[in-house]
C-alpha cells in the first residue's frame, strides 16, 4: 500500500504544480497596486485560465487524500515535492530551456531523498494527538499565513513575508488535509468537515499571498523559498500533532534525515531552473 500511496502523491503534485503555473500566468498580468487585496482575487476568479489552474489544484486533493490513508505522512509529503520535476520537463520541452548539471544534480537528490524517506518511514500507524496540539500547530500555520495582512504599512510587511506566508499557508492547508482524511477514515464527520474549510480557507490566502509574491519579486526567488516551506515545516511539526511507531524507524531515522537532506537540496537546484520558475510564476505560456 506504501507503493499505492507514493505514486498517488505524485499524481497530486503533479496537478498541483501544472495548476499553479496556470494560475500565476493570470496573477502575472495584473496591476501591482492589487496586492494582497481581494480585489486580486476577484479579477483572477474572472479569468478562464486561472480558474482552469484551480481546477486542477481542486481535482488534486482527491489523490492527496488516497495517499495520506495508504502512506505515511512524511512519505506523502515529501513526494508532494515531486512535481517540481514536471515542471523541468515542460521547460524543457515548451520554453527550449537547457537541463545542465545543477538540475541533474537536482533530479537526483530529489528522486534519491523521496526514496530514502520511503524506505526508511515507519509504517502507515500515525494517530492524532490530543485536541489541542492538534489546534495550536494548526492555527499556528494558518497565523503564519496571515502574517503580510497583519504587516502590511510596516517595515516587515516586505515581499519575502508574503512568500513565507505562502508557504505557511500551503502548508497549514496539508496539514489539515491529513487531518480531514484522518477523520474521515475514523467516520468522524463533522471534524472532517471542519478540517476540509481550514484546507480550503488556508489554501486561498496562500494563492493570494503568492499570487502577489509573484508581482514583485522574481520567480527563481519565490518558487524554491515558498516550496521549501510547505513541503518541510510540515514534516518538522509532525511530532506535535501525530504520534508514530518511532521503534519501527529503520535506522534510527538516519534514511529518513538522509532524504529529506537530499530532497531540500534537489529542490532548491531544480527550483532555481529559469525555466522551472518562470512556468510556476506564469511569465511565459
Amino acid at each position: 500500500m506504501l507503493a499505492l500511496g507514493l505514486i498517488a502523491a505524485l499524481v497530486a503534485s503533479a496537478l498541483f504544480n501544472v495548476g499553479m503555473a496556470l494560475q500565476a500566468l493570470e496573477a502575472r498580468k495584473a496591476p501591482r497596486s492589487l496586492a494582497l487585496t481581494g480585489s486580486l482575487l476577484l479579477r483572477l476568479l474572472r479569468r478562464p485560465l486561472w480558474l482552469l489552474g484551480s481546477a486542477l489544484g481542486v481535482l488534486g486533493i482527491a489523490p492527496q487524500v488516497l495517499a495520506l490513508n495508504e502512506a505515511p505522512f512524511v512519505v506523502v509529503q515529501t513526494a508532494l515535492a515531486g512535481g517540481l520535476l514536471i515542471l523541468l520537463w515542460l521547460g524543457v520541452r515548451t520554453l527550449g530551456e537547457r537541463v545542465g548539471r545543477p538540475e541533474i544534480a537536482g533530479v537526483a537528490a530529489m528522486i534519491g531523498g523521496i526514496g530514502f524517506v520511503a524506505w526508511g518511514a515507519p509504517p502507515h500507524v500515525e494517530t492524532h494527538r490530543d485536541g489541542l496540539a492538534v489546534i495550536l500547530v494548526a492555527a499556528g500555520l494558518c497565523a503564519g499565513a496571515l502574517l503580510p495582512w497583519a504587516l502590511r504599512g510596516t517595515r516587515l510587511g516586505t515581499p519575502l513575508t508574503m512568500i513565507l506566508a505562502s508557504g505557511f499557508g500551503f502548508a497549514a492547508s496539508n496539514v489539515a488535509t491529513k487531518l480531514a482524511s484522518d477523520d474521515v477514515g475514523l467516520h468522524h464527520v463533522v471534524n472532517a468537515i471542519a478540517w476540509s474549510a481550514v484546507t480550503v480557507v488556508a489554501g486561498l490566502v496562500a494563492v493570494l499571498a503568492q499570487m502577489s509574491a509573484f508581482q514583485l519579486r522574481r520567480a527563481t526567488v519565490v518558487i524554491p523559498v515558498s516550496f521549501g516551506v510547505q513541503t518541510f515545516l510540515p514534516i518538522v511539526l509532525e511530532p506535535l500533532f501525530l504520534r508514530e511507531r518511532l521503534g519501527s524507524i529503520a535506522l534510527h531515522g538516519l534514511p529518513i534525515a538522509l532524504g529529506l537532506g537530499l530532497l531540500l537540496a534537489g529542490t532548491v537546484l531544480v527550483a532555481r531552473n529559469e525555466g522551472v520558475a518562470e512556468l510556476a510564476a506564469g511569465a511565459q505560456s
